[in-house]
């Protein structure tokens, strides 16, 4: 088995993780978390949306420079700083996801957390996907 590790030059750089894990021998690969950051590693947006939206992107850029697609999604995991408003724009979140990943859903979590590694992060996303 062979580990590959990706890290896109359009996401910020990291720092004791890569964006992206490729095993090799059955092709999964293990996402880091992921939240609104550009990639010079500030966070872009004020709002839930805002942040998920870019988060998202983050996340399937990374996915994307492992040779998958949405559709290659088995599970994510959503971190929330505030479940509650994460539920109130739950429509509005749908609906971003629809539009950046399509409706092949993985399995998914939503977890409330106390506070992400960046303070103005209101929400990150990790996973991992299954490739054909």
């Amino acid at each position: 088995m062979t580990v590959e590790r990706l890290n896109p030059p359009g996401l910020s750089p990291p720092a004791g993780f890569s964006h992206a894990v490729v095993a090799t021998g059955s092709r999964v690969v293990f996402l880091a978390g992921q939240t609104a950051l550009d990639p010079d590693g500030e966070v872009v947006a004020d709002t839930l949306p805002e942040q998920f939206r870019r988060a998202l992107a983050n996340l399937l850029a990374a996915l994307r420079a492992a040779g998958g697609t949405p559709s290659d999604l088995a599970r994510v995991t959503v971190y929330a700083t505030d479940v509650a408003a994460y539920r109130t724009h739950a429509p509005e979140i749908g609906g971003i996801w629809r539009e950046l990943a399509g409706r092949d859903y993985p399995a998914m979590a939503v977890v409330q957390v106390v506070r992400l590694w960046d303070e103005q992060a209101l929400v990150e996303l990790d996973g991992f996907a299954v490739l054909p």
